[in-house]
């Protein structure tokens, strides 16, 4: 039997890329959308200004659109997946927890408190080990989980790599961002056509703090963080989807491009229905990996490394990852599969 899913903010550029890749799903079925005020009460097809180049599924197209309530939707739901704008998320996902319902969260709030966990499930899913003290000292009977910016997704499987094999000391990056990582509205035409934008609000203080928690160590209890400095760089360049980053990592240990190539590659992806058959896939041509080329590797869901070479402390390298499947709605579903497996639902 099908474990129902609702989807808070189906509306938006993220909820239609979940109901995208959730129809169908062999483990999950959408059964309650929500969005906001003005397209309460709608079917979902007149309220949502679908994006997706495939056709909206049929039974979600007649959903009728719930409030972004816990008394909205179903008791029987099993599973939430949040796409809400950050300041909304704040203020109403601890509610859907403090109800019983257990949220994979694609929303910025939260990530870098002590008891959330924020997860990448190739890298870290032992962090779901702090929702025990979640629910502990929050009173909840739910549970919150969330997955990382879709920048500091993009980077975060090569950098684990490399951390297993040499250790990690300091990492610089800079990107450049496709423009869906800003919605449908974020970035108008006239701003970006013939441009790139060298700042994103908010974007650099994420990579930074996201990817030392990521990469930090689970005692039972809490996170410790990884010592590494992380500084960043981010820029929006007119890409539609597909965020490209070059990486600068100093290591504890000396590189060696062959030892370095076999840690990418080797580094394992999980047996869940949405993992890529290879999570870090490394290119010999010097131009490569590029968004319009190789963002939809492995459905989306892989990561493409170039440009791979050794400098005086460490290694630099070019990473890329489709940021609104891979960065953002497929690592909420991936969460909710790992969720599911380890036995939270």
């Amino acid at each position: 039997m099908a474990v129902t899913a609702g989807i808070l903010g189906a509306t938006g550029a993220v909820g239609q890329r979940l109901i995208q890749l959730l129809d169908p799903h062999p483990e999950f079925e959408v059964v309650t959308v929500t969005a906001s005020d003005e397209s309460v009460g709608q079917p979902y097809r007149e309220a949502a200004k679908w994006r997706i180049g495939a056709a909206i599924p049929d039974a979600v197209a007649e959903m009728t659109v719930r409030p972004t309530a816990p008394g909205s939707v179903p008791d029987s739901v099993d599973l939430i997946f949040s796409s809400l704008p950050s300041d909304v998320g704040a203020a109403v996902e601890g509610s859907f927890c403090e109800a019983g319902y257990v949220v994979s969260s694609n929303s910025s709030n939260a990530r870098t408190d002590d008891d959330v966990p924020l997860v990448v499930p190739e890298i870290n899913s032992d962090h779901l080990g702090l929702l025990e003290r979640q629910r502990d000292e929050r009173g909840w009977d739910g549970a919150l989980v969330k997955n990382p910016n879709c920048s500091t997704i993009t980077m975060a499987p090569p950098l684990a790599a490399v951390e297993d094999r040499f250790g990690l000391e300091r990492v610089t990056v800079a990107t450049l961002q496709a423009v869906s990582g800003a919605g449908y509205s974020g970035v108008t035409s006239m701003e970006i056509l013939d441009n790139a934008i060298p700042h994103i609000g908010g974007e650099e203080p994420k990579m930074e703090q996201e990817s030392r928690k990521l990469l930090g160590e689970f005692d039972g209890a809490t996170v410790d963080w990884h010592e590494m400095r992380v500084d960043a760089s981010c820029n929006r360049i007119p890409t539609l989807d597909g965020h490209l980053e070059n990486v600068w990592a100093d290591t504890t240990e000396p590189v060696d491009t062959h030892a370095a190539t076999a840690a990418l590659e080797g580094y394992p992806a999980l047996d869940l229905p949405s993992s890529p058959d290879q999570l870090v896939t490394v290119f010999e041509e010097p131009d490569r990996p590029q968004p319009r080329l190789d963002r939809d590797r492995d459905r989306g869901m892989g990561v493409g490394v170039g440009g791979l070479q050794t400098t005086d402390g460490g290694v630099q390298f070019n990473c890329l990852a489709h940021n609104t499947v891979r960065g953002a709605a497929g690592a909420s579903v991936l969460n909710g599969e790992l969720l599911l497996d380890r036995g939270y639902l």
